[in-house]
């Protein structure tokens, strides 16, 4: 039984397009020989849907698109495994069901329905579906094969210390004599989650005793990066096929593409994709890019360049009243070395026509963050202009750091289309502009790596002021804001002034409405701000 595994990057809502892709991978599956070719979870309405599953028209367009794969690929001598959208059928629950539809000789002949639905960080599937009332074994060629959808499969005793569901699905069907999994998925990236995958399956297949073959959905989808990394492994563990991450690929046993083994390459490459994907699928080409010769702009236009091209990249140094010579220099050698275009636009001369418009009504207030945020509003409104004149979409460039502690401004620095690195710790991000200057050498001077970080709002300011060193800030946020831990653990567990960490934790409680007035940040880490992390704006609680 061969079966191949079709990685596959939808865009949603491309309803017919993703169906003639999906024909045409079908058809080089066949063409190598396979019997079965498998295609990620929801792929024919791209993954995740959301609120798009409450219009009938969508639905329908689903089911119109299913039945036409089958009928432009009636010929081909396999089956195709297509993951879509099913109406219930029940008088009672949700209307929907998440299904893997089998596709053969034009017609539909096997289908199995989620059965385990995943509410929680940025999954919200009990929100549209219902689950499947059954598991059925799929007979086909004389083989008895077990096929379920995504987290069917993430539910195995065996691996998790505190299974999240009473049931699981696998070993159901593996009691009822199935001899292969084959499980179709759509498993958004994070860091480290490639390895937990492998070792979570290689444990459920030696458990069971029976092959898996795993398909995961590639591309990214607004804030969600899905990498791939689809692989087969026998019984034993053994891989017997993997393919790449961050890309298409249809591969077959005796096909070994996997790559990336460091994982902050892997982070790089995930912010690529989703750059590229969140551009092009909003219909955008260019981008524009503040660049203020720091580390978190250079990584950016870095990011930028490999997601669309130097041609599509537009940097722009706004100089200010506290700006140093460095960085407009630095912005520039690196411009240069990346083959962008590079603009300058100063804001001193319209800040101080700023601050004498509004001198009468700041009579009697001395200089303060006022003055400050000025500057960075200044700063978006040009690239707002730009981004207007030019048809460019503006990514900003915060990291995950400072929108944690609110180290950021409403309507200045966090105008954009897109925040590339928002989910990225400063410390971290020192760590893929090291990645970005190996695939483009020596494009971020190394003076940019050294300096101590400055907003350069005020003279010779730096972030330092106002923040921990970030190796201690990071270490603080990851304990906080990914593992929801009370500041008196952290401050325990790292040797830290509890009045610090409760000082931080307060910062990041208090920024939470900046967080909800953002542009979409890609997620990269177990806890994302955004769509998988909802705290109220108006609350006290504290610890």
């Amino acid at each position: 039984m061969i079966v191949a595994l079709a990685q596959f990057n939808p865009t949603v809502g491309a309803l017919a397009a993703n169906a003639d892709r999906m024909a045409a991978m079908a058809r080089d599956a066949a063409a190598r020989g396979a019997d079965i070719v498998a295609f990620p979870e929801l792929a024919i309405c791209g993954y995740p849907p959301r609120d798009l599953l409450e219009k009938a028209s969508f639905v329908d367009g689903c089911a119109r698109e299913v039945a036409r794969l089958a009928e432009i690929t009636r010929d081909l001598p396999l089956a195709i495994i297509v993951g879509t959208v099913a109406r219930n059928p029940r008088a009672l629950g949700k209307q929907l069901a998440n299904a893997a539809q089998v596709l053969s000789a034009g017609e539909i002949v096997f289908e199995q329905r989620k059965m385990l639905l995943p509410t929680y960080d940025v999954f919200d599937e009990s929100r549209y579906f219902v689950p499947g009332d059954k598991q059925t074994i799929w007979e086909y060629r004389g083989r008895k094969i077990a096929l379920t959808i995504c987290e069917d499969a993430w539910n195995d005793k065996q691996y998790w210390d505190r299974p999240l569901y009473t049931r699981d699905p696998v070993a159901e069907l593996a009691a009822a004599g199935a001899e292969l999994l084959i499980s179709i998925n759509g498993s958004p990236y994070h860091y480290g989650k490639r390895a937990q995958r492998r070792e979570m399956f290689a444990a459920l297949a030696a458990h069971h005793r029976m092959p898996v073959y795993y398909v995961n959905q590639s591309g990214g989808n607004d804030q969600l990066v899905f990498d791939g990394s689809s692989f087969a492994l026998e019984a034993d563990g053994r891989e017997i096929a993997a393919a790449v991450s961050f890309a298409e690929d249809l591969v077959l046993p005796g096909d070994h593409r996997a790559n990336l083994a460091n994982e902050t390459e892997a982070v790089y490459d995930a912010l690529v994709l989703g750059t590229r994907d969140y551009i092009g699928k909003c219909g955008f080409k260019k981008v524009l890019i503040g660049l203020s010769g720091g580390i978190d702009s250079s990584i950016t236009a870095a990011i930028a360049v490999d997601a669309v091209g130097a041609a599509n990249v537009i940097g722009v140094s706004m100089p200010g009243p506290y700006s140093s010579d460095h960085s407009l220099t630095d912005a520039r050698e690196m411009a240069q070395r990346l083959g962008i275009r590079y603009e300058v636009s100063p804001i001193t001369e319209v800040c101080a026509t700023f601050e004498k418009v509004l001198e009468p009504l700041f009579a009697g207030y001395a200089r303060d963050v006022t003055e400050e945020n000025l500057q960075a509003r200044l700063r978006g409104v040009t690239l707002m202009a730009l981004s207007n004149k030019f048809g460019a979409m503006v990514l900003t460039t915060g990291n995950k750091s400072e929108l944690a502690v609110g180290y950021c401004t409403l309507y200045g620095d966090m105008c954009g289309g897109l925040a590339v690195i928002s989910d990225v710790p400063k410390t971290l991000v020192y760590q893929i502009s090291r990645v970005a200057n190996q695939r483009h050498p020596g494009a971020i001077p190394e003076n940019v790596f050294i300096k101590p970080p400055s907003a350069e709002l005020r003279p010779d300011q730096k972030d330092s002021d106002s923040l921990p060193e970030y190796d201690t800030l990071d270490a603080i946020l990851k304990g906080y804001v990914e593992e929801s831990q009370s500041p008196a653990t952290i401050a325990s567990a790292l040797n830290l002034p509890l009045a610090l960490v409760r000082d931080i934790a307060n910062k990041v409680d208090r920024n939470e409405y900046k967080r909800q007035q953002a542009a979409p940040g890609l997620k990269v880490t177990t806890k994302a701000f955004g769509i998988g992390r909802r705290f109220p704006i108006a609350q006290r609680f504290s610890e």
